[in-house]
């Protein structure tokens, strides 16, 4: 009994669509023997200086080319979005209709084009008139969309990837950049929240961080953050503008990140979440209020020890000119030195505790797997953690790029752990224990 419902069910499913078949589709008579249309309009992109775009939700966006730059001109004047735009003005002077459907349609409700859907309008340089596409429905199949010319009456077929180039709103076809600055320009950063403040800075092209501790950064995670900020997108817009920012969180921002590009500063306040998973947020130089992704504001509210510079040593085995070591009571001094001969090139000599060379292949070995040491984390300075410390398996200095700079880093162990000690930095940073024994297992391959 089950059996024959389920079978009766489908077969009520499959007349209701023969009967949409049959009358809807078949009073539109079969294209397929039509030849393929012609392009729809003789027009150059670089001729195209005005844009009108009604899109199926009702509203009507103007864009005009102004001193060879895009601008929205109505219902509000801002910058356009040029990538709405140029995939916009290359469709209209490339599209051409996929074949004719009926050259001249008793009714064009049947095709949604009694009241398109979609209307497209532009205008040349110097033309006196605008020329239009108007947009009806999907066909059965999804695959096209009617369209036909203001003054011709023949329905058209266009291919249905031209409904997400056309079917715009003006919030699509507006720039929807949360924060502009010039990136070259870039030499400060400060992240915000009401219990603490970092902030980075850029001197020489490198990047460091400031507070709440001075120590070197990571140039790419900063640049990574910068390139984050310089990137988002508003989701949304709340209001064009606020005089209250209490009822969207912005008052007291949970967070505020501010890019210095020499005496200028952009401004970005992040406020609280809404229902629809996105943050209120508002760049302080326009009177808007939009919303961003709720992962913008975490990836730009790391802690400190994000950014800081995870490489325990500066130097790499092809720039350093000598290291001395001391493991506990035994000093060890190696030194690059110029090798007798014409031709003869550089090569690494013990100068501690006695006077050799020293297997060159053995000695980049040591100097590249102590040069890859890395933090895993890092301790406050003050931390009462047990690192060893207090009494080093290792003390390292090096003298790299011709003897120009020195770094010395102090290694401890506690129990299985490892940490290092940089000279002139605060706290210490936890490195991976495997890694460090392999840097000594190579170091004692050198005896």
């Amino acid at each position: 009994m089950r059996g024959m419902k389920s079978l009766l069910g489908f077969l009520i499913v499959l007349g209701g669509l023969g009967a949409y078949i049959y009358f809807v589709e078949s009073r539109k008579p079969d294209s397929t023997e039509l030849p393929a249309g012609p392009k729809l309009f003789s027009v150059k992109t670089e001729a195209i200086d005005e844009v009108t775009v009604k899109s199926s939700k009702g509203d009507t966006t103007t864009l005009q080319k102004i001193n060879g730059t895009w601008q929205v001109t109505a219902p509000v004047s801002v910058a356009a979005d040029d990538t709405e735009v140029s995939s916009l003005i290359n469709t209209l002077s490339t599209i051409d209709s996929v074949r004719t459907v009926e050259e001249n349609p008793a009714d064009l409700k049947v095709f949604g084009l009694a009241e398109p859907r979609i209307d497209i309008g532009f205008r040349t340089k110097g033309a006196a008139k605008a020329q239009h596409l108007l947009v009806g429905e999907k066909t059965a199949t999804g695959g096209e969309l009617y369209a036909k010319l203001p003054n011709e009456k023949k329905v058209l077929l266009i291919a249905g990837t031209n409904e997400s180039i056309f079917d715009r709103t003006t919030f699509d076809l507006r720039q929807k950049t949360v924060l502009a600055f010039d990136r070259d320009k870039v030499e400060q950063v400060e992240i915000t929240t009401p219990d603490s403040t970092l902030q980075l800075a850029r001197a020489n092209g490198e990047w460091s961080l400031v507070k709440p501790l001075q120590a070197p950064a990571d140039y790419g995670t900063v640049e990574g953050l910068i390139g984050r900020l310089q990137s988002a997108q508003m989701k949304s817009i709340v209001v064009p503008e606020a005089a209250d920012l209490k009822a969207y969180g912005l008052d007291k921002p949970v967070l505020t990140a501010v890019v210095g590009t020499g005496s200028a500063r952009a401004t970005l306040l992040f406020g609280q979440k809404t229902d629809a998973g996105t943050v209120n947020a508002k760049d302080l130089s326009r009177p808007l209020i939009f919303t961003v992704e709720a992962s913008l504001l975490d990836e730009v509210k790391k802690p400190a020890d994000e950014y800081r510079r995870k490489d325990i040593f500066t130097f790499r085995a092809f720039n350093a000119t000598s290291i001395q070591l001391t493991r506990g009571a035994e000093v060890l001094a190696f030194e690059k030195t110029k090798g007798q001969g014409k031709d003869a090139g550089e090569k690494w000599r013990e100068t501690k505790p006695a006077a050799r060379d020293i297997d060159p292949a053995k000695m980049e070995t040591f100097l590249t797997k102590l040069a890859n040491q890395r933090a895993q984390s890092f301790l406050a300075a003050g931390s009462k953690s047990k690192t060893g410390l207090d009494a080093p398996v290792l003390v390292v200095v090096v003298r790299y790029d011709d003897g120009k700079k020195e770094e010395k880093v102090s290694i401890g162990r506690a129990g299985s752990d490892v940490y290092a000690a940089i000279a002139g930095q605060p706290g210490a940073a936890k490195i991976d224990t495997t890694e460090f024994d392999d840097a000594i297992k190579a170091l004692d391959a050198l005896k």
